[in-house]
């Protein structure tokens, strides 16, 4: 049984805090063009990771990393692409609370299909999780379901989690490639197909501050922080941890645009924190014991 690496936790739990801020900024932004949010948030974070690449590795590091990322980090880009670019178009066909339920499935997505492609076996412990994470994100958003249902809203919802799961699977598989350029590639990508969806491009200077916030910082800095991390976990754990995100969404927004959440996420999102903390202790207790027998540090 794979086991939870503890610097890859605490650095998935950190791009899910980072990614989690997403919604206080874009209520910051006059923009009403979702095309054009994408492409401005996409091209920033885009120059953002290759900028960082470039310090860290240099010219020829930085190129050698793209060349060896392969199909596969082309497979990880075109996720992150898609995924991205769905939360944002979803929103103007769905609500936030359909959404949201859909993206508490990916770790449910991200196991089965580590099990059926790769069989990467998940333990009964991390199904209990999976189940109470869904059960507390369903809590959260009960109050909030549309009664009815939007084909295409919900239907990119649904596509938004099954990309989540097929990076997370990916990244975890091909755990000996660096998948940097591949979300690099992927803002490219999603910025390609916004300009050509989006009307005028031309912002104001404060939406132009917001934008570099919202791409560089936290999409480009979440993504690089996520494909470090979960490369080091069991896949269906590294999208189980994600799952933070929407839990601490409505607590950033309440702290700074004043909005109060129900009693119901605030439940539901206990519900969603407290299944992780305890299986995560579960499982650095489990690999404290198997250690010292296997000599593994």
């Amino acid at each position: 049984m794979l086991v939870a690496d503890r610097r890859g936790a605490l650095l998935v739990f950190a791009s899910a805090a980072v990614w989690s801020l997403g919604g206080v900024i874009a209520k910051f932004l006059s923009m009403t063009d979702p095309w054009a949010v994408i492409c401005w948030r996409s091209v920033f974070a885009a120059l953002f990771l290759l900028c960082f690449m470039l310090w860290r590795n240099g010219w020829s590091g930085t190129k050698q990393m793209f060349r060896a990322m392969g199909w596969a980090g082309i497979g990880v880009g075109l996720c992150f692409a898609t995924a991205s670019t769905c939360f944002v178009v979803a929103l103007g066909y769905t609500t936030v609370a359909n959404i949201l339920l859909m993206q508490a499935g990916a770790p449910l997505i991200a196991a089965l299909a580590g099990f059926l492609l790769f069989r990467e076996r998940v333990d009964s412990a991390t199904w209990l999780a999976i189940l109470a994470v869904i059960g507390g994100v369903g809590i959260m958003v009960s109050n909030a379901i549309a009664g009815r249902v939007s084909p295409i809203g919900d239907g990119l919802a649904l596509l938004m989690s099954f990309a989540v799961a097929g990076a997370t699977v990916l990244t975890r598989r091909h755990a000996e490639v660096r998948m940097m350029p591949a979300v690099c590639f992927g803002c490219v990508a999603a910025a390609c197909v916004a300009g050509v969806m989006a009307g005028p491009l031309q912002v104001k200077a404060t939406d132009a501050t917001l934008l570099f916030v919202f791409g560089a910082l936290n999409l480009g800095l979440g993504m690089a922080l996520f494909v470090t991390g979960v490369r080091l976990l069991p896949a269906a754990l590294g999208a189980l941890i994600g799952t933070v995100e929407p839990v601490l969404g409505p607590i950033w927004v309440w702290l700074v645009h004043g909005e109060v959440p129900g009693e119901r996420t605030l439940l539901g999102g206990s519900v969603v924190i407290l299944a992780l903390v305890l299986h995560l202790a579960w499982q650095f207790r489990q690999q404290g014991r198997r250690d010292p027998a296997t000599g593994v540090n």
